[in-house]
C-alpha cells in the first residue's frame, strides 16, 4: 500500500466525483492500484484561478474498469472517508514544493509534478495533512455537544510520526471539528434558513454545521453536503419539517402544525442563504437525497 495524489479540477473533462470516484486513463492503472486500501490527497492545479492547492483527503476502496468509457478506470472512494481540509494547502511554500518527491536531483521540479496520479511519500503526505487539518482558531462544540466517553480520543497527536495523522482522518471527533469549521466559514457563521448570525459571549457562533446526507448514511464531509443551521432550523431539517429545493428555495412540510410561525423565522426571500463560492453550495445530489428520504412533503 502507498499514499497518492489525485489531481482534480472542478471543470475537469473526466467523470470525477471526488467524494465517490476518480476517473483516470489506463496509463495510470498499475500506479493507482498501489493506493487501494490507503489514502490519497486531492490537488487542484496551480494554473486554476484561485486554486485550492491540496484541499481534501480520501481513502481508495477499489479500482474498477469504467464500463461507460473504453480505456478508462475508476478509483472508488471508500464511503465516508472523504474529508475536505480546514485549510487549503499550497503546492509550495517559499518556492519549495510540499511534495519533496516531485523534485529532481538538482532540486528542481521534475515532470512527475504533471502526473495526474502519482505516489507520495509518507513524510510528504503527513506534511500536507498537518497543514490541512491545523486548527489555529478552533470552532469548538459546546460542552453539551461533546460525545460522552470520548475525552481520551482528543489527546495530542504526535506529528513527527509519518502515518500518525491518519488517526485524525479516522477520528469522528476530529472530522466533525474540521467539518464544522469549513461549513461555518462558507456560510459566514450565519444560519442559512433564518439568516441570523448570533455570537455568544465567548465569541462562539451559535450555529451548527449540519450534514444534508447524514454520516450514518455515508454522507461525505464536504461543504457541498453541509449547511449552517441554528438550533431550531437544524432540528426541523433533521426531522424533515423543512427542506431545500435545488434552487435553495426553503420547503416547509405540510406536517408542520404551525406553518405561519415557521415562515416567520425563515428568510423573507423564501430562499436559503448560499455560500459565495459556487463549489460550496448545497449539491442537488444531496438535496434530492434529503427530499426523498427525510423531508415530509
Amino acid at each position: 500500500m502507498a499514499f497518492g495524489v489525485f489531481i482534480h479540477r472542478a471543470d475537469s473533462i473526466y467523470d470525477d466525483r471526488p467524494a465517490e470516484q476518480y476517473q483516470f486513463p489506463g496509463q495510470y492503472l498499475s500506479r493507482a492500484r498501489e493506493f487501494v486500501g490507503d489514502w490519497i490527497v486531492y490537488l487542484e492545479p496551480t494554473k486554476v484561478r484561485r486554486t485550492r492547492g491540496y484541499y481534501a483527503a480520501a481513502r481508495v476502496q477499489q479500482i474498477v474498469p469504467d464500463l461507460k468509457a473504453d480505456g478508462m478506470h475508476l478509483a472508488i472512494i471508500e464511503p465516508g472517508s472523504y474529508l475536505e481540509f480546514a485549510n487549503y494547502v499550497p503546492f509550495s511554500e517559499a518556492g519549495i514544493p510540499l511534495e519533496r518527491g516531485v523534485l529532481n536531483e538538482e532540486g528542481r521540479i521534475s515532470g512527475r509534478a504533471q502526473s495526474s496520479v502519482r505516489p507520495i511519500t509518507a513524510e510528504d503526505f503527513n506534511r500536507i495533512i498537518e497543514r490541512g487539518l491545523d486548527d489555529d482558531a478552533p470552532l469548538l462544540p459546546r460542552v453539551s455537544d461533546a460525545t460522552p466517553g470520548f475525552e481520551e480520543a482528543q489527546a495530542p497527536i504526535i506529528l513527527e510520526q509519518p502515518r500518525q495523522r491518519i488517526q485524525a482522518l479516522n477520528s469522528r471527533i476530529e472530522r466533525d471539528r474540521v467539518f464544522r469549521k469549513i461549513v461555518l466559514r462558507a456560510y459566514g457563521e450565519r444560519c442559512a434558513v433564518t439568516g441570523l448570525r448570533l455570537i455568544n459571549g465567548g465569541g462562539r457562533a451559535e450555529v451548527a454545521a449540519a450534514h444534508i446526507k447524514p454520516v450514518e448514511k455515508f454522507g461525505p464531509d464536504l461543504v457541498a453536503n453541509g449547511i449552517a443551521l441554528s438550533g431550531t432550523a437544524h432540528w426541523m431539517f433533521d426531522r424533515g419539517l423543512i427542506g431545500l429545493a435545488d434552487d435553495n428555495k426553503i420547503l416547509v412540510s405540510r406536517h408542520v402544525n404551525d406553518i405561519e410561525a415557521v415562515r416567520s423565522i425563515i428568510n423573507r426571500s423564501g430562499f436559503a442563504i448560499a455560500p459565495a463560492d459556487a463549489r460550496d453550495r448545497p449539491h442537488p445530489h444531496f438535496l434530492n437525497w434529503h427530499r426523498e428520504n427525510v423531508f415530509k412533503g
